[in-house]
């Protein structure tokens, strides 16, 4: 708990321009990605998958749908609060703004996980476009905890005395 509240409360040094800009290009491609199966489904196409050929089984599962909309518009909304995130760290310097975008990677790497396992052992299939979203959110992950480690001060951490 005291973790997380940490996170959230203790102001981030001076986060290099480069990482941002990486935060930003890896959660624009995820952005495209998502946004593609958005405006696919929509259409009602399934999206060519020469590479794992998978993708029509898994785009059209059950499971690919939560009340009628496609997983991949909430997947593309996360992309786009990451890279907004990002943006304005980049244009103005908001590191409350950057920081909580960058606390959202976890629920990104979360739904990754869930929906990879659901591939693999469920619908014994897998889709391209879903594995590359896994491979974006999991890079954002490792890039925001490698941004809380590097660039938190560690000053403003209070150790409790017993």
């Amino acid at each position: 708990m005291q973790i997380s509240k940490n996170l959230l409360t203790r102001p981030l040094q001076s986060v290099h321009v480069s990482l941002a800009i990486a935060v930003l290009v890896v959660a624009l491609i995820g952005f495209a990605d998502a946004s593609y199966l958005v405006i696919e489904h929509y259409q009602g196409v399934v999206p060519p998958c020469s590479i794992t050929g998978g993708c029509e089984k898994v785009l059209t599962s059950s499971y690919s749908e939560v009340l009628g909309i496609p997983v991949s518009l909430p997947g593309a909304l996360f992309y786009l609060l990451v890279a907004a995130g990002a943006l304005a760290y980049i244009e103005g310097r908001h590191e409350k703004i950057f920081r909580y975008s960058l606390l959202l990677t976890v629920f990104g790497l979360l739904a990754s996980l869930w929906f990879v396992f659901l591939q693999a052992f469920v619908i014994h299939s897998y889709c391209a476009y879903c594995l590359g979203s896994a491979i974006t959110s999991t890079m954002l992950f490792i890039l925001a905890g490698f941004i809380f480690k590097i660039y938190g001060r560690q000053e403003d951490v209070q150790v409790e005395s017993v």
